[in-house]
C-alpha cells in the first residue's frame, strides 16, 4: 500500500493561515493607528482653535477695559447729576409749594368764613378761624376734602356764640388736614421744566 505523507501539506497550509492572521492582525493594527493618528489631529486642531478663541476673548477683553471703565464712571456720574436733580425738583416744589397751598385756601375759603390762624407741623395743616355760621364751615370742611390738596379733613372744635365781633356772634373753629402734593401737578412742573 502507498503511503502519502500529508503532514507537509498540513504544515504548509498552517503556516499560511498563520501568515495570513499575522498580515491581518498588522493590517488592522495599521488601520488602527491611522484612526488614531487622525483623531488626535482633529482633537490637536480644535484643541489650538479654541486656545486661539480663548486668547482672542482675552485680548478682546483686556482691550475693552478702558471702556468699562468709562462706561462705569457715566453711570455714577449719571447717577450724581440724577440725585442733584432730584434735591433741585424738590427744592422748586418745595419753594412754589406754599404759594400753591396759599392759592387754593384762598380758592376754597367761602364768604363769611375769616381764617385766623395757619400752622403746619410734620405735613398736617391746622387751621383756626371765625364764621358766621356752622353752615359755612361745613361748606368750608366740604370744600376742603374735595381739593387734591388736602386729605384726612377733620373738624378738631366748634365753639358756637362764645365770641362776639362788632355786636355779631360768631362761631369759631379748629379743622386739621394732611398735605398732600397733587400728582398732575408734579407732572405739569415736570413738563415745564423740559
Amino acid at each position: 500500500m502507498i503511503e502519502i505523507n500529508l503532514l507537509p501539506h498540513r504544515e504548509a497550509q498552517r503556516v499560511a493561515d498563520v501568515r495570513e492572521s499575522i498580515g491581518l492582525l498588522v493590517l488592522g493594527l495599521v488601520v488602527l493607528a491611522g484612526i488614531i493618528v487622525f483623531l488626535d489631529a482633529q482633537i490637536a486642531d480644535q484643541l489650538d482653535e479654541a486656545q486661539a478663541s480663548v486668547q482672542q476673548l482675552k485680548s478682546d477683553i483686556q482691550r475693552y477695559e478702558p471702556q468699562k471703565l468709562q462706561v462705569s464712571e457715566f453711570r455714577k456720574k449719571k447717577s450724581e447729576l440724577q440725585d442733584k436733580l432730584g434735591v433741585i425738583d424738590g427744592l422748586d416744589r418745595a419753594r412754589s409749594g406754599p404759594v400753591r397751598l396759599f392759592e387754593e385756601l384762598a380758592s376754597q375759603t367761602p364768604d363769611r368764613l375769616w381764617l385766623t390762624q395757619l400752622g403746619t407741623e410734620s405735613g398736617v395743616l391746622r387751621l383756626q378761624g371765625s364764621s358766621l355760621d356752622n353752615g359755612v364751615v361745613a361748606d368750608f370742611l366740604k370744600a376742603l376734602s374735595g381739593s387734591p390738596y388736602f386729605v384726612n379733613v377733620d373738624l378738631v372744635k366748634t365753639d358756637g356764640g362764645s365770641h362776639r365781633q362788632d355786636g355779631i356772634e360768631l362761631v369759631e373753629f379748629e379743622i386739621t388736614a394732611s398735605l398732600v402734593t397733587p400728582e398732575e401737578d408734579e407732572t405739569e412742573t415736570g413738563a415745564a421744566g423740559a
